[in-house]
């Protein structure tokens, strides 16, 4: 979601980051947090969190005109509008939603580094942080290599993020799934590369403009880095990606004219069609935030014939008004500014990818081992049409394993009563159970007689050295 920041008094406001406040509902409170990333281009990323209703990620719309902020959340037909006060430190407003509304008031959140007033321990193995080249796309990416103690050579994963920009940490709150992951895994044996996304942190790039084929380009570029790296068994490299992530780990082992991968670990990872698993969404969103029927189904019928004018009309400038018009006779008190941000996101070269995105048409060339985990306590991704259509699909391989994972929800977290108790709060975690089920099965494949080794070319030692970058050869897709 794009936002332009105006200059007050001669100084742009700051409005990146983590903005949390309580808004007051029939029988208590929930607390919403709206997430606004920075993009190297200039621009943010916006996104909402309720964490009590299960919703995350819920793209978010924003306008700033002044001190005037809108917020739209058209997925969940609700808004905020109100104000950038107290020199930028509070965002207070009133916000609506279907059957409610009420004012809110929300804070800048302090990291959860600083709040937590720790100093972080040298892990027990090696940490650098490195750069790596997508040739063809004429990027650099940055991210974090950790390797194990100990001479190798070693086993080694890329980590491959799920949709929206995220930096190498995948954070979600305090909750940081990739360093949970990558410090899990390396500590038994396993080097892992996790870097941020086009546009974000040290990433070049544009995000906006980034498609999943895009995606499919720099994850074959981190995988080229890794295999480059003395400390790496360059036969035993393999893509770990979570929601989109898995998809775009899938398209690359799908691809025959770059070396592939060892083995994918798919984490709630995609069976049905882009356009299926947004109407899922929409229908689950809808009932979270206790819509009735008749608002439910005009939600979802307004949903689908946005997809459909998408899909139907081709030239940008044609479709973002029809959608823009079409949103606003749902919505007659939806500002025209707003509608026109949706529509434009709408129509971005990702969304338009992902509406059209079909898994099962590239799943029969995936050839390499395959392992898929969903959780049934997913609201983004349901387990189980898409676990049947992923294994469908991966007829071709001789080695699939899917598994529904009981009580864990799309970021692999477990019933919040299992979650780990650190200075007396409990803290979300990585579900135990995934995280051994994924170590049994990378090092059943990695480290016993039997394993089938994938013929690649080493780089030479010269260029090997964990502070080099490695370029990527496979051309890609214009963006």
């Amino acid at each position: 979601m794009v936002v332009t920041l105006p200059a007050i008094a001669g100084a742009p406001i700051v409005l990146n980051g983590q903005w949390r406040g309580p808004l007051k509902v029939p029988g208590g409170t929930i607390e919403l947090i709206v997430t606004i990333v920075p993009l190297t281009n200039g621009t943010y990323y916006a996104a909402l969190d309720v964490p009590q209703q299960r919703i995350y990620r819920m793209p978010v719309e924003v306008v700033l005109k002044g001190n005037d902020l809108s917020l739209q959340i058209e997925q969940a037909g609700s808004s905020f509008k109100g104000k950038v006060v107290k020199d930028g430190a509070i965002l207070a407003g009133v916000w609506k939603q279907p059957g409610l509304s009420g004012a809110l008031e929300m804070q800048r959140a302090g990291s959860a580094t600083a709040a937590s007033g720790k100093v972080r321990l040298t892990p027990p193995y090696r940490e650098d942080d490195i750069n790596f080249t997508n040739v063809a796309a004429k990027l650099r990416l940055a991210g974090t290599l950790t390797v194990p103690a100990g001479p190798g050579p070693f086993p080694a994963v890329v980590l491959l993020s799920d949709s929206g920009p995220q930096d190498r940490d995948a954070g979600e709150q305090e909750y940081r799934m990739f360093s949970i992951l990558a410090d899990y895994l390396t500590r038994r044996g396993i080097a892992v590369l996790r870097f941020d996304d086009r546009g974000v942190g040290r990433s070049q790039g544009s995000y906006f403009n980034t498609t999943t084929i895009d995606m499919v380009g720099d994850a074959q570029a981190a995988m080229s880095f890794l295999r480059s790296q003395n400390l790496i068994n360059p036969e035993q490299v393999g893509f770990i990606g979570h929601g989109e992530g898995a998809n775009v780990a899938l398209l690359a082992a799908a691809d025959a004219n770059v070396g592939k991968p060892a083995f994918v670990v798919s984490l709630a990872g995609y069976g049905l069609p882009g356009r299926h698993v947004l109407v899922q969404q929409q229908l689950e969103i809808m009932r979270l935030i206790g819509a009735n029927p008749a608002q439910v189904k005009a939600a979802l019928a307004l949903h689908v014939e946005m997809i459909d004018i998408i899909r139907q009309t081709p030239n940008d400038a044609v479709a973002r008004s029809k959608v823009a018009s079409t949103l606003r006779n749902g919505n007659t008190d939806l500002d025209p500014h707003m509608a026109r941000a949706r529509a434009i996101q709408l129509t971005s070269p990702w969304s338009r990818y992902f509406i059209d995105f079909e898994p099962a048409r590239k799943l029969p060339d995936v050839k390499c081992p395959v392992l898929a985990l969903n959780g049934t306590n997913d609201l983004q991704v349901e387990a189980s049409g898409n676990l049947a259509m992923l294994r469908r699909g991966l007829h071709n391989s001789r080695d699939v394993k899917t598994q529904k994972i009981t009580g864990v929800n799309h970021w692999l977290q477990p019933l919040q009563e299992e979650w780990a108790i650190v200075n007396g709060e409990q803290q979300p975690t990585f579900s135990p159970k995934a995280l051994e089920l994924m170590r049994e099965w990378i090092a059943a494949r990695t480290t016993q007689p039997g394993a089938v080794p994938v013929t690649v070319k080493r780089t030479s030692p010269a260029k090997a050295k964990i502070s080099r970058e490695v370029q990527a050869t496979k051309p890609q897709a214009s963006r």
